[in-house]
């Protein structure tokens, strides 16, 4: 019994500690509509950012017709994206630091897409795409919305059409 109070307590102090960011991880803050943290939504957006311009990269070089050239949009749109936070950040209006790798989620997908080629290559990369502007469209209204920078929350505003413009046009790739 003591064993399970005690791991209870280290828990609870490891939960406490990345309460926030575990809740923006999670999901719950999305179920309950929640806006991320400034830092929170700042690593978000350039994890998110680095996933979509390698893999769009990779898309760019093995995908033929309407894939190509969404891939080719997505990477030229997302490195604008991350230059811009960049920007942002650099200028002193934003007091977070951008994530300098992708989430070991995203890198596994990264490299799970890697092995791929052909028609499988191009289902997955396009389900990768939905999936990711899903949950990018989610943060950035949520940011827009509520975000408590206010210089980070009229990006995120001025943002949000352009990725629920990827959103729609990585869904009509799947049609």
């Amino acid at each position: 019994m003591r064993e399970i109070a005690l791991m209870a307590a280290v828990m609870m102090v490891a939960t406490s500690a990345l309460a926030q960011s575990a809740a923006e991880k999670s999901g719950v803050n999305t179920l309950v509509g929640v806006p991320p943290k400034t830092e929170d939504f700042v690593k978000e957006v350039s994890m998110s950012d680095m996933f979509e311009v390698e893999s769009s990269k990779i898309a760019a070089e093995r995908a033929a017709g309407p894939t190509k050239t969404f891939a080719e949009q997505m990477v030229q749109d997302h490195q604008k994206t991350t230059t811009e936070l960049k920007q942002l950040i650099d200028g002193g209006k934003i007091k977070a630091a951008p994530a300098t790798a992708m989430s070991e989620d995203q890198q596994e997908t990264l490299n799970e897409l890697k092995g791929l080629q052909g028609d499988e290559f191009n289902e997955q990369y396009r389900d990768d795409q939905v999936e990711a502007h899903e949950d990018a469209v989610d943060v950035f209204k949520r940011y827009a919305e509520e975000g408590d920078n206010p210089d980070l929350k009229a990006w995120a505003g001025k943002t949000l059409p352009a990725l629920e413009h990827h959103l729609q046009m990585a869904r009509d790739l799947a049609k």
